[in-house]
């Protein structure tokens, strides 16, 4: 089978390395992994429930943990598997952000995220860029920025259209209650009528 990106020349590496983008992918996985453990933390340590926009984000993050994991183990070219991460990291920051927007127009309140910094949304949002730029790092040291801009459109792309897929297939939240919750949240819901 042959492949569709060409051969990388060395006219079109970057100053950077091989070794250099490969550290930058070890680091993006390592950050994925965090945010991974960082959401199961949140269920099994903490007993939040997660709610169907943090099952997208969490999901979006174990295909990172997976894909770059057994590419890195495997060997595949480190630029090319930052693009084939790409996708699922944009996936997961754009249902993120919508997340957070949610939140912050006040339809949605949610319980706090490891350490109370901030809400377990805002939390995964800051991990989603973290890892997203970790993963361009990588990319652009193993080629120069010209020649996989038109790669990193497409994985930009694609990871966009997962991205509102998830936010469309979302299912529609419950009714907000008409009096107070007796407890704070311990998973993302409207916030009561009148608070």
């Amino acid at each position: 089978m042959v492949s569709s990106l060409p051969r990388v020349s060395a006219d079109s590496r970057s100053s950077g390395t091989e070794l250099e983008a490969k550290l930058w992918l070890w680091a993006a996985f390592v950050a994925a992994l965090l945010a991974l453990v960082g959401s199961l933390a949140l269920s099994l340590g903490l007993g939040l429930r997660a709610c169907p926009l943090c099952f997208y984000q969490r999901t979006f993050v174990m295909g990172l943990v997976a894909v770059l994991g057994m590419g890195l183990l495997t060997g595949v070219n480190p630029s090319r598997l930052g693009l084939l991460a790409v996708p699922l990291a944009v996936g997961g920051l754009g249902v993120a952000l919508f997340h957070v927007f949610l939140e912050i127009s006040g339809r949605l309140e949610c319980p706090l995220g490891l350490l109370d910094l901030g809400s377990a949304p805002q939390q995964s949002l800051a991990m989603f860029v973290v890892i997203l730029v970790l993963l361009f790092l990588g990319i652009v040291r193993g080629w120069s920025l010209r020649f996989a801009a038109r790669y990193i459109a497409a994985a930009l792309g694609m990871g966009a259209i997962l991205a509102v897929a998830s936010v469309i297939a979302n299912p529609p939240m419950p009714e907000a209650p008409t009096t107070p919750y007796a407890k704070p949240p311990d998973i993302c819901r409207p916030p009561a009528r009148g608070s």
